[in-house]
């Protein structure tokens, strides 16, 4: 056990670690002026940082990921696809509604759409598209084609939202699509989908098991557009408040809040754990204790990272923006440097990885994919930065890229397509909405005012997910054009190569 904690706490202090070295060195810097309770505060935070990584880490290989591949196979094997299903669409509703990054974009927006309507109506969304996760995996349904079809939809939806001048909810729209699938969900989720793939087999069940969070991510979007063209017009309250808390009492606080979200959030993975394992499951006693110690090491994890997120990381992230919006080229500049190293301390991007090695047997590697999110992340950031500075509209990027996106999965492997549309919602976790989203609020609120931050501050979330379905999918593209190539050097070698040298066997 004490390895494994060694391992996990050496990858998280490569992950954090250079988030850390780049707002240290900027300090030294003209460009910003932090003050010693501020690095101290972010210092300590980064440790907790750390240690809450580590332990989410190990919680979600003992806990997280064998629950949701026992639901998922334990319910398939009683071949009660009517059970499989509203199972499914409980916990997307549950899942969601105690998810806590959701709750706190909802508390932003509060001006124009009430907060409770919001997160019930995206709980709806991700349960609906939960089941329709399940539906492809049941009946084997191309992945590409249903997201196809489902971001015709949203498109759709998205114009009548303009037409019934409702355009500056786009933007939150998209990154609902983003927060939704947190670091609570995300492990729920994908092991869900491998256990129900494993179960009803099929040659492509490797294929299969990824697309859920693809599909859960569309959920939110579509919901919350929807939501858009009935709600009531007027000025959500986007006025940044991100003090930075040094004060003892004051963390204990943070501490405590955090503590309740996320006991609430597991509480109801395991109560619809409990009732499974005594009606279906029935797993061994030992296995049940090893669920049991992961579950406590998935809450300090989480409790210890987030609180670390929301006392230190989200008000240096702001203060960041807001001193660097001066130099708009080195804004830019930093904004992708930021991008790159931001996707390594994401927790739920480690379990994806990790994942998809496994299930690839290798092919695509863990490396691999962390370096292809974090040239997407960084990417997308810079221009989204870029978006702030010259103030237009956020649908001149989603458009295209989606198009894009939607396009190369005519052209890579199946399996490819479900990684990088899983990946997108899984990019933009808790880091991206409480140090990269603050940033971009700073910068915003410098640059044009707060009037213009739920316009370009937001959707800064939905580029984060959107750039990993480029970048991935295009190295699935490199891959079977390496392939090919590698074929035909091979076909040739044998066609020119001299038949005395051909061996017969007769």
């Amino acid at each position: 056990m004490y390895s494994v904690l060694f391992k996990k706490l050496r990858e998280s202090v490569v992950s954090v670690l250079p988030i850390v070295a780049i707002v240290f060195i900027l300090n030294l810097t003209p460009l910003v002026d932090f003050s010693f309770e501020e690095i101290a505060a972010f210092l300590i935070c980064a440790v907790f940082l750390i240690l809450g990584i580590s332990l989410f880490n190990m919680g979600a290989d003992l806990a997280m990921t064998p629950i949701g591949e026992h639901i998922g196979s334990g319910l398939s094997k009683t071949k009660n696809i009517l059970l499989l299903l509203s199972v499914a669409f409980l916990m997307g509703i549950l899942i969601t509604v105690a998810e806590p990054d959701l709750t706190v974009l909802a508390k932003q927006v509060a001006g124009i759409i009430d907060g409770t309507m919001l997160i019930l109506t995206v709980g709806v969304g991700v349960g609906i598209f939960l089941v329709l996760s399940i539906v492809k995996i049941l009946f084997k349904k191309p992945l590409s084609s249903m997201l196809i079809f489902f971001y015709m939809m949203l498109f759709a939806a998205m114009a009548l939202l303009i037409e019934l001048g409702g355009s500056s909810l786009i933007p939150l729209a998209f990154d609902s699509g983003g927060v939704t699938t947190g670091p609570i969900t995300v492990p729920f989720i994908m092991a869900l989908g491998v256990g129900i793939a494993a179960s009803v087999g099929g040659k492509n069940a490797g294929e299969n098991s990824f697309g859920l969070i693809a599909l859960c991510s569309v959920g939110p979007m579509l919901a919350v557009l929807i939501l858009g063209c009935t709600a009531a017009g007027g000025t959500p309250d986007v006025t940044p408040d991100y003090a930075l808390s040094t004060e003892v009492g004051a963390i204990i606080h943070h501490l405590i809040e955090t503590a309740k979200e996320v006991a609430l959030a597991l509480g109801l993975i395991v109560l619809f754990f409990v009732i499974l394992q005594l009606a279906i499951l029935k797993l061994s006693k030992k296995r049940l204790i090893q669920i049991a110690f992961g579950i406590g090491y998935t809450f300090v994890g989480l409790v210890l990272f987030l609180t670390a997120v929301k006392v230190g990381f989200m008000p240096i992230g702001y203060k960041l923006g807001v001193e660097m919006a001066d130099n708009k080229l080195l804004l830019a500049i930093f904004s992708f440097v930021i991008g790159l190293v931001v996707v390594l301390a994401e927790p739920a991007v480690h379990v994806l990885n990790k994942q998809v090695e496994d299930i690839t047997e290798g092919t695509v590697s863990r490396k691999a994919m962390m370096i292809a999110l974090s040239i997407g992340v960084g990417l997308s950031i810079c221009l989204s930065i870029i978006r702030i500075i010259f103030d237009f509209s956020v649908l001149y990027y989603l458009i295209p890229g989606y198009l894009i996106s939607l396009g190369l999965s005519f052209f890579v492997p199946g399996l490819y397509t479900a990684i990088a549309f899983d990946s997108g919602g899984v990019a933009s976790g808790p880091l991206t909405s409480s140090f990269i989203l603050p940033f971009a609020v700073g910068a915003c609120y410098a640059i044009g005012g707060a009037e213009s931050i739920l316009t370009n501050a937001f959707g800064i979330v939905a580029m984060v997910a959107m750039a990993p379905l480029i970048t991935i999918q295009l190295l699935g593209f490199k891959a079977i054009v390496t392939k090919r190539i590698s074929d035909r050097i091979a076909t040739r070698r044998i066609l020119d190569a001299d038949d005395e040298q051909i061996i017969k066997f007769m």
